[in-house]
This record gives structure tokens, sequence and C-alpha cells, in this order.
């Protein structure tokens, strides 16, 4: 399985190379892009985890990290410079959380990818679906309950099978239980898309409890579904190294 999803613009092919290593030693999938208009009808069309730009694309290397601020769907996605040590690159460096440093080695690709994965498993986080198949109620004022089943889960919705004719657009509250819990959650939703058999909702209100509740489990989730070996050397970096 892969963890995430990296935009990586560069036209270097030995850039390239070393960081897709990178990446792929910690299950990130990358798409690749030479240049900036592809880059940034991507930023536009598509959501990603992380953006990785190099600075060797010129001037508009800046203007592929600004797209990616101004996206509706990566404005938080988590960004990574590649550049120089030098005083040119210093305005293009601030653009970005994270900073690739030329030379690249396979050492200080990883000392930059480690602390940043944490950041970019949460924004996996934001908008993964969790399969999972639990009873749902679909609660409608004046009409009749209808029963259901889950089909996925995320922090702003799920998805849901029955085969009652509902609309998109109509206000109705769930009540399910997640797996493993017994307190039931109840949220005001909207019917967002309709397909043969299948309904999406969008959560429209939940308490804060019951949000915490509900990203720690998908949280969890997520972390299970982490290869053993990625999720290995994670909690290798996160251990604290022992005093001298």
């Amino acid at each position: 399985m892969r963890v995430g999803v990296v935009l990586l613009v560069s036209a270097d092919p030995v850039t390239i190379q070393q960081l897709s290593h990178g990446l792929e030693e910690l299950s990130l999938s990358n798409d690749i892009c030479q240049a900036a208009p592809e880059a940034i009808s991507l930023l536009n069309r598509r959501k990603f985890d992380a953006v990785i730009v190099d600075r060797q694309l010129g001037e508009q290397s800046g203007l592929i990290l600004d797209a990616a601020r101004l996206s509706p769907s990566n404005q938080t996605a988590v960004t990574f410079a590649v550049s120089d040590i030098d005083a040119e690159g210093k305005a293009f460096r601030k653009k970005s959380e994270f900073v690739f440093e030329r030379p690249l080695t396979p050492q200080s690709i990883g000392r930059t990818l480690r602390p940043a994965y944490g950041l970019i498993l949460r924004e996996r986080r934001r908008y993964f679906r969790c399969p999972v198949s639990t009873p749902v109620t679909i609660l409608r004022e004046a009409r009749s309950d209808v029963r259901c089943n889950s089909v996925n889960i995320s922090e702003g919705g799920m998805a849901l099978s029955t085969i009652v004719p509902l609309s998109t657009g109509e206000k109705v509250h769930v009540q399910f239980t997640l797996p493993g819990h017994t307190v039931p959650f109840l949220a005001e939703s909207t019917i967002c898309w309709l397909k043969t058999g299948h309904i999406g909702l969008r959560f429209e209100s939940l308490s804060q409890e019951q949000k915490s509740e509900l990203q720690g489990w998908l949280s969890r989730k997520l972390e299970e579904m982490l290869p053993e070996m990625v999720a290995g050397k994670f909690r290798k970096v996160e251990e604290p190294r022992p005093m001298s």
C-alpha cells in the first residue's frame, strides 16, 4: 500500500532518481513533472500529500510552490524545496516547509524526509477514506428512517450502500457506531452525491469530542495499513537516542 502521493517537479534525471528512491523507501509514490505549466495544472486538478520542487527550474519553481498554496485541494500539502545553499535561493527556500540541500545523498534525503513523514501522514488522514461496513441509520424529518450500511468513512463524511431513493442536497442526520466503540455518533449531514445503490454524505456538524474520536480512529486505521518495514523505520526515528 502507498501511504501518500507526492508531486515531484524537476527536470534533472539524477535528482528525480535520488528522490524517487527515498520516497519509495517510505512507501510514498510520486508523480513526476518536468515543467511548471504541467505541475500547476496537476495541482489544480488533483490532490497530493506533498509537493517537491527543484529550484533548478529557475524562476518558475517559486510559482509552483505558490500554486500549491493557492490550490483548494493542496494548500495544506507538505512542501519541499530542492536547492543549493546560496543567497539567491534564500527566498525560494522560505516558500517551503522543508529543504533538500544539494549535493543530495541517500542519507541527507532520509534526514529531511523522516521528520516530515508524520505531517504527510496527517495530511493523508485528512481525506483518508477507510473501508468499513457498519450499520447506519439515516434520520429524515417527517419521513421513515433508512437503515443501511457504510462503505467507507472519512473525517468529512461517509459513503453508504442503500436502495432507498434520496435526493442530493437533502439534509439528514446519520447515526452510527464505529467498530470497537460503544457510544454512537449522531451527525447532521447533507447528501452530496448519488450513484446506483450508493450515496455520499458530508458531515455538517460533529461535536468536538466526536470529531477528535473519529480523527483518532482514522489515524489508528491508517497506521495499521503502513508496511511494517516503513512503520519500523518511523518508530526508530521517533525513539529518543540513549544518553552517552
